[in-house]
């Protein structure tokens, strides 16, 4: 019965011993070192022409490749950045590009990265009309 009961005991042992030296932590949404944050928004109009904000978070300094490109492919805009934490503002010729779609495509050069973002404009008109009880 003794002999039962330490082989038990050695099977748990071991048995704790295998848990612990083969499991590991894996946690979500884990972030390197090197990840980066873009963020593309349109922040409003100036003058009739849509201004939008690029912001690019980066915990290490990083060379970024913007490019704005119409639908078709028409190269509309491109240029280099260097930074860490870089906040753009582009005010586009609205006549440039009508409602075409428009395609922004940020390179990151360090992490390797490309991101895509797409602009779509549409134009409609609203008409409204209320009624009301007076008394």
């Amino acid at each position: 019965m003794k002999k039962a009961m330490r082989n038990y005991g050695i099977i748990a042992i071991v048995l704790v011993a295998f848990t612990f030296a083969f499991s590991n932590t894996t946690l979500a949404n884990e972030e390197g070192p090197n990840k980066h944050v873009t963020q593309l928004k349109f922040i409003g109009n100036k003058e009739n022409q849509p201004v939008f904000e690029l912001n690019l978070s980066s915990a290490v300094e990083d060379e970024y490749t913007i490019t704005f490109r119409d639908e078709y492919g028409n190269l509309l805009y491109s240029e280099k950045f260097k930074g860490a934490n870089l906040n753009k503002k582009f005010m586009l010729k609205a006549e440039d590009f009508g409602d075409a779609a428009l395609n922004v495509v940020v390179k990151s050069k360090k992490n390797n990265t490309t991101e895509v973002y797409s602009i779509n404009r549409s134009h409609s008109y609203v008409e409204e009309t209320v009624v009301n009880k007076v008394k």
